[in-house]
């Protein structure tokens, strides 16, 4: 297959424009989790546990919403592609259905998570005050469910900026509304801890605010009818999103509880290890967000290109991808190698955590091309709406092969002397190996299925 330059570049250029904002959205809502680490943490220890432990709860159900949702932004895309504006309209409207109830669930969850910290034995000194914590963040669920939904139609349609200026706002207001409410300001009684999850609703709400505001705006330019037309909910397309959208839910949902699980059996080696494999992980996950988002590009652009039944397009998009994806793993890689004690020691003073951090960063950097590569063709076929079986290959190559080798090889004598935290992350590079295999062949296999290429 052969690509020429000239489309070949453009493509690129749409795909980076597209991710670009992305980038910068993913990074604001990091950052949010940062500053209430960072502000709880001033207050004492006991508030940041509890920050802590309760961010541990509602950031993978949070997660597990947006894999739902978007379950809407292939469907949006492909309609883009054809040209049918009227039908992403309608398609939202559905959207915001659906996120009625799933913001309805994600608030029930919070407000009932008492047996499970008693199940997690967590600190009576502290279990209060992270039910309060949660309490007050679950207001803020049914609003950051229906901003999802009305996020899938501007990212679908190709506007990724206004999400990036909503999510940067939101971390804006973030900062002061933490200090009122923490520390009592303004009136307000100072709450500690838990007013950074009250904190954290507020930006919820703001957030749905301003993107309905840009949606009407939007709407008017776009010609999609979102808000000049009532429909009440419709069983077919619903159905329709969420055999896309729940699969997406779980995938994200099985690999951030894979973390949770591999954390768990460190935690039995020791303090400096858990130290050492949380601040690789960190590290990880931070330049995660890079090809995180141009996956989401790929997405919308694959999609695109689908709806206007255009396979050169789709290939470029592929093959535009890839040749990007590729870049990213090299640099991501490089700077793990070249700067991991460096890095490392931002986050500690300990000299033995920083060389055990330091060597579990090789192996990070080892799996960059692995994880890009996965995570890109999932974003290539979440734009073909096909989701199901790339869960049932995550699970596979998580949970049937990386999580069982690293504990193999990290626990037991089975095969090697027990290797610590390494064993896992071992197990991790096979895992994700496994994963980028299976999910590229999947891409392979699809596109052939999908388009005929012309002669």
């Amino acid at each position: 297959m052969t690509v020429c330059a000239k489309p070949f570049r453009q493509e690129c250029r749409r795909i980076l424009l597209l991710a670009m904002p992305i980038v910068v959205a993913q990074f604001a809502q990091t950052a949010n989790g940062f500053v209430d680490t960072v502000m709880a943490g001033r207050v004492s220890p006991d508030d940041l546990a509890a920050v802590a432990v309760g961010s541990a709860i509602w950031v993978p159900v949070f997660l597990f919403l947006v894999g739902v949702m978007q379950g809407l932004t292939p469907f949006v895309s492909q309609y883009r592609g054809q040209r049918s504006h009227q039908a992403i309209g309608g398609l939202v409207q559905q959207g915001l259905w659906l996120a009625l109830p799933l913001g309805g669930l994600g608030f029930l969850l919070l407000r009932n998570m008492e047996p499970v910290l008693s199940l997690m034995e967590v600190d009576n000194a502290i279990r209060p005050m992270i039910i309060a914590y949660l309490q007050g963040l679950s207001w803020g669920f049914p609003a950051i469910t229906l901003f999802l939904a009305l996020r899938s139609l501007t990212e679908g349609m190709s506007f990724t900026t206004p999400v990036m200026v909503v999510s940067l706002i939101g971390l804006a207001v973030n900062v002061p509304v933490n200090y009122v409410l923490i520390y009592g300001k303004l009136g307000f009684p100072a709450m500690g801890g838990v007013g950074c999850g009250w904190a954290t609703s507020i930006v919820m709400w703001l957030m749905l605010v301003l993107m309905v505001q840009y949606c009407v705006i939007f709407d008017r330019k776009q010609e999609t009818g979102l808000f000049r037309r009532f429909a009440w909910p419709d069983s077919v397309v619903l159905k329709s999103i969420l055999k896309l959208g729940l699969p997406i839910g779980l995938s994200i949902f099985i690999e951030v509880s894979l973390f949770c699980v591999i954390a768990l059996f460190i935690a039995a080696i020791g303090a400096q290890v858990v130290a050492s494999h949380q601040i690789a992980l960190n590290v990880a996950s931070m330049l995660f967000m890079i090809p995180l988002s141009l996956s989401l590009a790929l997405t919308v652009r694959v999609g695109t290109n689908l709806g206007m039944s255009n396979a050169e397009g789709v290939q470029r998009s592929i093959l535009s991808g890839l040749a990007i994806i590729l870049v990213i793993a090299v640099v991501n890689s490089s700077v793990m190698i070249l700067f991991r004690t460096q890095v490392a020691g931002i986050y500690t003073d300990d000299a033995v955590v920083i060389e055990m951090a330091a060597g579990l960063l090789l192996f990070a950097a080892l799996f960059q091309i692995s994880d890009c590569l996965q995570v890109s063709a999932n974003g290539v076929l979440r734009g073909m709406k096909d989701t199901a079986w790339p869960m049932l290959m995550t699970v596979l190559a998580y949970w049937c092969l990386g999580l069982p080798v690293g504990y193999i090889l990290g626990l037991t004598d089975w095969v090697v002397p027990a290797m610590g935290a390494r064993g896992f992350w071992i197990g991790l590079v096979a895992g994700l190996t496994a994963a980028a295999i299976m999910l590229s062949l999947r891409v392979i296999w699809r596109f052939r299925r999908a388009l005929p290429m012309p002669a």
